[in-house]
């Protein structure tokens, strides 16, 4: 098995592992790890001091297919001390996801920090959750999962974190390897149980708000999902580290029969 998610090839161009696989389907991705990639370049796209991610608009265009692709980034609103970048990921000739991201200065706000969301238990005092095990493919086999008690369908609050790099031979930042998992929310509380002839419920997109950078391995999610009556769902979590909320993610959902 490689130990990362990705291959780096040069020119902007990757392939994905096995460890990327996604659960709707055997030849795509997830977009988990390929959110993270995405964050690793836009950190990469002309680096400034005092300068932080702090919103990740991610749009999914169609299928996330596996195998080789390429990266592309660029400054698209560049400014002082606000700046809008953009990455697309393309293959196959089409492009697949469209980021956009606010860059924002660092200021010492620390006189009037406040944090309305509540922290939830510690992955210490969570146990396993085998409602994961219903989800096939490479990344979620990558994941260790852990559920704090309480957990039911559409509400939960896990922990998950993997033992991977997000590309073979380079270093994992913090806030790419905790990204890198967000997308997973959609799956920790479904409504329903994926499979069979039940109901598939992808996300078109994944918006992300920081409002601190992360640090650690494992990542707290604690979630709510949504379904509404005419087709159209929504995934909210607040998402931890181990010293506490650090933002929260939104996935609108297309709620479909099987």
């Amino acid at each position: 098995m490689p130990d990362a998610f990705y291959r780096e090839l040069g020119g902007g161009r990757f392939a994905s592992t096995i460890n990327a696989q996604g659960a709707w389907n055997p030849e795509e991705q997830h977009m988990a790890p390929i959110s993270g990639l995405l964050t690793q370049c836009l950190l990469e796209c002309e680096p400034r001091e005092g300068m932080q991610l702090s919103r990740l608009s991610f749009d999914i265009l169609g299928m996330i297919p596996g195998g080789e692709f390429d990266i592309s980034t660029a400054v698209v609103r560049p400014g002082r001390t606000i700046e809008l970048l953009e990455a697309r990921m393309e293959a196959g000739g089409r492009t697949a996801i469209v980021v956009k991201a606010w860059r924002l200065s660092s200021q010492d706000t620390a006189a009037v920090a406040a944090v309305e969301d509540p922290r939830i238990p510690g992955p210490d005092a969570a146990g396993p959750h085998e409602g994961m095990t219903a989800w096939p493919g490479g990344f979620i086999r990558s994941l260790e999962v852990r559920v704090v008690p309480g957990h039911r369908p559409g509400r939960g609050q896990v922990w998950i974190r993997n033992p991977y790099a997000m590309v073979d031979g380079k270093k994992t930042s913090d806030v790419v390897r905790l990204v890198g998992m967000m997308d997973a929310a959609n799956g920790i509380a479904s409504r329903v149980l994926p499979g069979g002839d039940s109901w598939m419920f992808p996300n078109v997109d994944l918006q992300i708000h920081l409002h601190r950078m992360p640090s650690g391995e494992w990542l707290g999610l604690d979630t709510r999902v949504t379904f509404g009556e005419h087709g159209v769902g929504l995934t909210s979590s607040v998402v931890h580290d181990l010293d506490g909320p650090f933002g929260r993610l939104e996935q609108i959902l297309t709620v479909r029969k099987l």
